[in-house]
């Protein structure tokens, strides 16, 4: 593979901004439903969506230079194997994120880095976890995010040893996804899921093993022998952090393990998404992506003994 020159590089950078606004214009338009059956002339595109013609070929243009569609011929686009993920399984509703509320967080990433807070309080007049609650379409939106491509986590766990009657705990579970796919996995489990009473979700879709119980992982979580935390701890600073992990503590049966579907930072300068997410985090809500040593501290910190730290699950055992 060939090397990006330097100024490649920092290209790239620059322009980071349009290319994740890009994706989220298109898929709030609607285009990648719209290609599903094959490709079609941007005019006619833009004729269904209501927009102009010329602007929406030339941000399909520049997508399709970075292979998220093909333009198979001069003004007629169709779908790449990048651009089919945005059809569902959480794309398109991170797209919408990434190019909506996030964007406008990251915006001011300057003050997050001049206070050490989060600068999206003071931008939008309140927290973000409460902006939602306020903004019903888009705690849908968000519930669908983070709901997508749950199989990978659910497989993660189902490897892990379990006993049958066990009931496993999601906490912040939102729609209960994750637990569904784990209970595919190992019928023999017992699932909850906790959340606000403001998560959209299926009841019925949870099914008999599964029950929702609604409520903060601040004030308290239902008894359990395993505890799921899915992308729930790198919401929160070490403070809050702590107080989920304590309450899971006091109401955990002795012995109750904890796993974390979380990134661990690696050190050197590889490639690392999850370094990249840590400043969503610091612009979004104050939380952050851990190092090895920084999980351990937080851990312990809350009274429990840890397991195992490997990026993608942290495991750790009650008292």
């Amino acid at each position: 593979m060939t090397e990006r020159t330097p100024q490649a590089v920092l290209w790239d950078f620059l322009r980071g901004a349009f290319t994740t606004k890009a994706l989220a214009v298109v898929v709030d338009l609607g285009i990648p439903q719209a290609l599903a059956d094959g490709p079609r002339p941007a005019e006619e595109l833009a004729r269904e969506a209501g927009v102009d013609g010329d602007a929406l070929h030339r941000v399909l243009r520049a997508l399709a230079s970075d292979s998220v569609f093909v333009e198979a011929e001069p003004g007629v686009f169709a779908h790449t194997e990048a651009s089919k993920r945005l059809l569902g399984n959480g794309w398109p509703e991170f797209a919408h994120l990434f190019g909506g509320v996030f964007y406008r967080s990251a915006a001011d990433l300057d003050e997050a880095v001049r206070t050490g807070a989060p600068p999206f309080t003071k931008a939008f007049g309140t927290d973000f976890w409460s902006w939602l609650a306020e903004h019903p379409g888009e705690r849908t939106i968000f519930d669908g995010a983070m709901g997508g491509e749950r199989g990978t986590g659910a497989e993660r766990l189902a490897a892990l040893e379990w006993q049958d009657g066990e009931t496993v705990v999601d906490v912040g579970g939102g729609n209960g996804s994750l637990l569904v796919e784990l209970l595919a996995r190992r019928p023999g489990l017992r699932g909850i899921v906790l959340d606000l009473p403001e998560t959209v979700r299926d009841d019925d879709a949870l099914g008999p093993e599964i029950e929702f119980v609604e409520g903060s992982f601040f004030e308290r979580v239902p008894g359990g022998d395993a505890y799921v935390l899915s992308g729930i701890i790198h919401d929160w600073d070490d403070e809050a952090a702590t107080t989920i992990l304590r309450t899971i503590a006091r109401s955990a049966r002795s012995g109750a393990r904890v796993l974390a579907t979380e990134t661990v930072i690696q050190p050197g300068n590889e490639p690392d998404g999850a370094k990249w997410l840590d400043l969503l985090m610091l612009t979004l809500a104050g939380g952050r992506e851990r190092t090895e040593p920084q999980w351990r501290a937080l851990l312990e910190g809350a009274g429990l003994e840890p397991v195992s730290i490997e990026d993608g699950l942290v495991q750790a055992r009650c008292p």
